[in-house]
């Protein structure tokens, strides 16, 4: 990576703006490689030089992606106007201009959400072309019947008329209301419809992957993670429905415990 201005780096990774760097810089809350700074437009490399601001270390990577468990309650919006939003629960620390949603879960839904910088990432990952899967779990209102599983695999139709692209769905070996649902589209509430059309009743919904990026079990619901390159290229890959929902118990009864379904 070619060298860069100090502000420049600082402020394409973070939230301060070139001005506030100088102003922490003079007071000695920018450091470089150890020491503090002694000016806001000296030269470093990015690969090799350690920077921190007000005692948290900056990454070299040029975009941030976090990983967000997401409790319910919170919208999936950068705007307030909109109510709490997602973006209230990222660290200061964390943040950086431009960061964003990339995709959504209502606003009564959990579980795993993307928050980036990348524009073209998120485009990527939420273009029809490139529609990643996405594996939820849903407590139901009624006992899961064995029906749902050819229904969705040929296409449920919807009470619109609209046809959606096949699913794959499983119950949970110990819960009769507890199922998996493997989607590869982002219709507007679509699982909850699917589950109408079958006349059942979604009453809670957490997603637990998108593409082969599975939620943590150590990643407590309203918290969020950094993510590294080699999480970031998991999201274009296909998990297998049948391992992710096998694998999952463990996370699924941390769920349980607290009263998230």
């Amino acid at each position: 990576m070619p060298q860069l201005r100090l502000d420049k780096f600082i402020s394409e990774r973070t939230e301060y703006s070139r001005s506030e760097i100088k102003s922490l810089t003079a007071k000695g809350k920018i450091t470089l490689n150890g020491s503090p700074a002694k000016r806001s437009d000296v030269k470093i490399d990015p690969d090799a030089d350690a920077v921190c601001v007000c005692g948290h270390e900056v990454s070299a990577q040029r975009f941030r992606y976090l990983l967000l468990n997401k409790p319910d309650g919170y919208v999936c919006s950068t705007d307030e106007k909109d109510g709490e939003t997602v973006m209230s629960l990222i660290p200061p620390e964390l943040r950086t201009k431009g960061m964003f949603p990339a995709g959504r879960l209502d606003k009564d839904s959990l579980g795993a959400l993307l928050i980036t910088d990348d524009g073209a990432l998120a485009h990527r990952m939420l273009s029809p072309r490139h529609h990643i899967p996405k594996i939820y779990i849903v407590k139901l209102a009624r006992p899961f019947e064995s029906k749902y599983i050819d229904i969705f695999k040929n296409g449920v139709v919807l009470a619109d008329g609209e046809k959606c692209l096949p699913a794959r769905v499983r119950n949970v070996e110990y819960s009769d209301k507890l199922a998996f649902i493997q989607l590869y589209e982002g219709k507007y509430h679509q699982v909850k419809r699917m589950f109408a059309s079958v006349e059942n009743h979604v009453e809670r919904l957490a997603r637990i992957s998108l593409g082969g990026l599975i939620l943590p079990e150590k990643l407590r619901v309203g918290e969020c993670m950094e993510l590294l390159h080699k999480d970031v290229e998991n999201l274009f890959s296909e998990p297998d429905f049948d391992t992710v929902c096998s694998g999952f118990h463990d996370n699924l009864s941390a769920i349980l415990i607290n009263n998230q379904l």
